[in-house]
C-alpha cells in the first residue's frame, strides 16, 4: 500500500480514538473511501458507540481495539505502531455532565493527557477534535461568530473538560514540540448518531408518528454541519494544517431548533404546527455560530452539503433505512426524557 503524505512525512497507518462513535465512525468511513490509509480504531464501546458503524468496513483496512484512551500502557503501544492519530474520543452529552461530571474529566482531560504523552514519546502527528461549546454562547441578536481568537467561556462540565483538553494540547505543542493541531466544530448531524441527540430523536419520533419535542421556546440556535463534511475538514487539517494551529469547522448552517424541526416536518409531509414544546434543558446555551474562513482560505476546504435541508433529507433517508439499528434503543431513550418532562 502506497504511503500518503501528511505534512512532509509519509503515513501508512493512523489511529482514530472514538472511531466507533458518531463523528469518529463517519471519519473512518471517509478515510476508507478517500485514501489508501489503514486505520486502527481505539474505542471503549460505551453506550454512544456502535460496533455496527465500522463492522461493514474492510477488515484489511480497519482494525478495532476495544480500550480506554486513559489506559497509558495500551495507548503507548498503539502510538508506537502508528504514524498519526486523530482524537475524537470524548464524553460529550451536556445533560449527562450535569448529572455526573467525573467521566468527563477522566476521558476528556486525563485521556487527552495520556495521548499527548504517547505522541511526545513516539513523535506521532496528532489532531485533537474539539467543540465550539468551549466558547460559551452568543446572544441571539449578536452578529458575531466564534473565531480562533474567541476567548474560552465554557458553561457546563462537558464544555469545561473540552476546554481543558484544548489547553493541554497547546501546552504540549509549545513545551514539548508535539506535532499537534486542534479543530473546534459546530453541531454535527448525519448517520450513526445516537437517538438521544436532537436531530435523530426528532427523526425517529416522526418515523413513529409522534410529534417532535422542542425544548423551551425553540429559539436556541445551532450551527449545523453534516458529519461527512466535518470528516473531510479533519482529513484536510491532518494533511495540510500547520502544527500548533487551531481551525474552526463550520458550514454556515445556523438554524433555530424550531427551524430544524419545521424542516423535518416538511420532509415527512406533516403540518409545521405539529410540535410539542417541553421543559427546557438546564444551562441551555442560546446560540453557537462558527466562522470557518481560516480553514477555507488556508487549506482550501469547503463543505459538500452546503444546502442544510439536502443534508437533512439525506439523514432522514439513512434513519429510515437503518431502523433495525436504532429501534432497540428508542423506548429507553424516550423513558429517560419523559422522566425529566422532555
Amino acid at each position: 500500500m502506497a504511503a500518503e503524505k501528511l505534512g512532509s512525512r509519509p503515513v501508512d497507518r493512523i489511529l482514530v480514538t472514538g472511531g466507533a462513535g458518531f463523528i469518529g465512525s463517519n471519519f473512518v468511513h471517509h478515510v476508507v473511501r478517500n485514501t489508501d490509509l489503514s486505520v486502527t480504531v481505539l474505542d471503549k464501546l460505551t453506550y454512544a458507540a456502535s460496533r455496527e458503524a465500522i463492522d461493514a468496513l474492510p477488515e484489511d483496512r480497519v482494525e478495532l481495539v476495544v480500550g480506554d484512551v486513559a489506559d497509558a500502557t495500551l495507548v503507548d503501544k498503539l502510538f508506537s505502531d502508528h504514524d498519526a492519530a486523530v482524537h475524537f474520543a470524548a464524553e460529550s452529552h451536556n445533560d449527562n455532565s450535569l448529572h455526573d461530571p467525573a467521566p468527563f474529566i477522566q476521558t476528556n482531560i486525563v485521556g487527552t493527557f495520556t495521548l499527548l504523552e504517547a505522541a511526545r514519546r513516539h513523535d506521532v502527528r496528532l489532531h485533537h477534535v474539539s467543540t465550539d461549546e468551549v466558547y460559551g454562547d452568543l446572544d441571539l441578536d449578536d452578529p458575531k461568530r466564534f473565531t480562533e481568537d474567541t476567548p474560552y467561556n465554557p458553561s457546563s462540565p462537558y464544555s469545561a473538560s473540552k476546554a481543558g483538553s484544548d489547553h493541554l494540547v497547546r501546552a504540549w505543542v509549545r513545551s514539548f514540540g508535539v506535532r499537534a493541531t486542534i479543530s473546534n466544530c459546530s453541531n454535527n448531524y448525519g448517520p450513526w448518531q445516537h437517538i438521544e441527540k436532537f436531530i435523530p430523536r426528532m427523526i425517529t419520533n416522526l418515523v413513529d408518528g409522534v410529534p417532535p419535542k422542542v425544548y423551551g421556546d425553540g429559539l436556541n440556535v445551532r450551527d449545523w454541519i453534516h458529519a461527512d463534511d466535518h470528516s473531510s475538514a479533519v482529513l484536510r487539517i491532518l494533511e495540510q494544517g500547520r502544527v500548533g494551529e487551531t481551525y474552526l469547522i463550520g458550514a454556515d448552517g445556523e438554524r433555530t431548533n424550531l427551524q430544524v424541526v419545521t424542516a423535518l416536518l416538511r420532509l415527512f409531509g406533516r403540518s409545521e404546527d405539529d410540535i410539542e414544546f417541553v421543559t427546557d434543558r438546564a444551562g441551555h446555551d442560546r446560540r453557537y455560530a462558527i466562522e470557518s474562513g481560516k480553514l477555507r482560505a488556508e487549506l482550501g476546504w469547503s463543505p459538500r452539503f452546503q444546502d442544510f435541508e439536502a443534508g437533512l433529507a439525506d439523514t432522514v433517508d439513512w434513519y429510515r433505512r437503518h431502523e433495525d439499528w436504532w429501534r432497540p434503543h428508542k423506548q429507553a431513550t424516550e423513558a429517560f426524557y419523559a422522566a425529566k418532562g422532555q
